[in-house]
């Protein structure tokens, strides 16, 4: 199968790293906890910078993770995290979702977090995961839907944001709202429907140190991450309407009233 050509919006930038090593297994995988056993040979595929892993591995303390990312740069990353932490039942390997270098029926478990909303065949994704997982596995993943985010108050330069970042998104080839549509994705991949079982959770921010942080970090992509450089490159938006789209996120953060919602979608999917 074809490498994923959707360009990756996020990028690397350190306000996005920040964001990815704040992931742990407990807020970000929970719904995926209760399946795990302590022999289980377990795929974490787009890892990042490896902090969801790591925890992945101390709950299958007796089976293995192999972690992958496409990005040589961030496996590195997460080669540090690992070893920093004692991680010594995962080992990192350079590959793409769309063409995964493993043979058939070879995992207990496959998980992606936060991974089909950046592909540009998220069907095609999770045949791929159904490929490698052994019949009676499971295929676990969570993506964010960026058009149900939720906050209070108001804010019109908050909305135009969000309409930015869709259209950013898309234009890289992938589905910001990809929560609503892991069900609809995986009945097409040809997982029975009575296979799937689907869940909902969110991220909430909402004291003041929290809400510095989450809106800090977005205040920063805005100004000087991959997402504003493509903003601008493909006339989305201009630096000075991204300064603005900044300020207007640090401003917003203040308000005494404000909270901030990231809802998921959540999929386990039974191998037949």
């Amino acid at each position: 199968m074809a490498r994923d050509e959707a360009r990756y919006s996020h990028g690397h930038h350190a306000s996005v790293l920040k964001s990815h090593t704040w992931r742990t297994a407990e807020n970000s995988a929970a719904y995926l906890i209760p399946e795990l056993e302590p022999d289980h040979f377990l795929l974490d595929v787009g890892c990042g910078p490896g902090t969801i892993t790591a925890d992945l591995a101390r709950l299958v303390r007796w089976g293995r993770v192999v972690a992958v990312d496409r990005e040589p740069a961030i496996v590195g990353r997460a080669a540090e995290h690992l070893a920093a932490n004692g991680v010594h039942n995962a080992e990192l390997r350079t590959a793409d979702v769309l063409d995964l270098p493993f043979p058939d029926n070879a995992f207990d478990v496959a998980h992606a977090h936060q991974v089909l909303q950046h592909v540009s065949r998220p069907v095609d994704a999770l045949r791929e995961l159904r490929r490698v997982v052994r019949p009676g596995g499971l295929i676990a993943v969570r993506d964010a839907d960026y058009g149900a985010m939720t906050w209070f108050p108001p804010d019109l330069d908050m909305e135009t944001w969000r309409t930015l970042y869709q259209e950013i998104a898309r234009s890289c080839g992938g589905e910001p709202n990809a929560a609503r549509r892991l069900k609809a994705w995986c009945v097409e991949a040809g997982i029975e429907t009575e296979d799937i079982a689907m869940t909902t959770s969110a991220w909430t921010y909402s004291t003041p140190e929290e809400l510095e942080w989450w809106c800090g970090l977005w205040a920063e992509r805005l100004e000087s991450s991959e997402l504003a450089a493509i903003a601008v490159e493909k006339g989305f938006a201009s630096l000075g309407d991204l300064g603005r789209l900044a300020e207007a996120w640090r401003l917003w953060s203040q308000d005494p009233e404000a909270w901030f919602m990231v809802p998921h979608g959540e999929i386990l999917a039974r191998v037949d």
